[in-house]
């Protein structure tokens, strides 16, 4: 199954099987020739046979988490459940129902529980780039100001190793002492 593959047909349809790249090739035969017996330039039947069927494009966006598929997946059902409910409460409304009341308090509680669900995606976005970070880029801002605090305090404590050696000797090196 490593080499290209395309399904053939008979005429009606009916019949099909698994041609490969080199069965092709040699069931082309003497046209894959030239006339001195070396290899001809592919013709336009076979050319056609190894044309893919789609092309892969890379993802503008990246796949959300698990975790936040999961929580937008419920809170997707849940929005659509209680729409389904509005309309019913809307119609039973219209048409003077007994039902009409039980759907409108159905459909007063179901928002809420829709309501609570969308603030479940957005609370479980938060605590998973709280947990697992976000991607920062190498212009990010917060970046390089961490990489000037860090530089800073480098240069600090090897300041302070050198005033810790100063000391050691007993000033030596210095040119006064305080």
């Amino acid at each position: 199954m490593g080499t290209a593959e395309r399904r053939e047909t008979s005429g009606d349809g009916t019949a099909a099987r698994e041609v490969t790249r080199q069965q092709a090739a040699a069931a082309t035969g003497a046209a894959g020739r030239r006339a001195d017996g070396g290899p001809a330039r592919e013709t336009a039947e076979v050319r056609a046979a190894y044309r893919p069927l789609w092309v892969e494009e890379p993802a503008k966006r990246r796949r959300l988490p698990d975790p936040v598929r999961t929580a937008a997946v419920r809170a997707v059902l849940i929005i659509a459940v209680t729409l389904i409910q509005a309309t019913v409460a809307v119609l039973c409304t219209l048409a003077g129902s007994w039902l009409a009341f039980p759907m409108v308090i159905s459909s007063v509680v179901s928002t809420i529980a829709a309501t609570w669900a969308v603030l479940d995606v957005w609370v479980t976005r938060q605590v998973w780039n709280q947990r697992h970070g976000v991607v920062s880029t190498p212009s990010s801002t917060a970046r390089a100001l961490r990489r000037e605090r860090r530089q800073a305090r480098r240069a600090e404590r090897a300041a302070e190793r050198e005033r810790a050696r100063i000391r050691r000797r007993g000033g030596a090196g210095q040119l006064s002492h305080p």
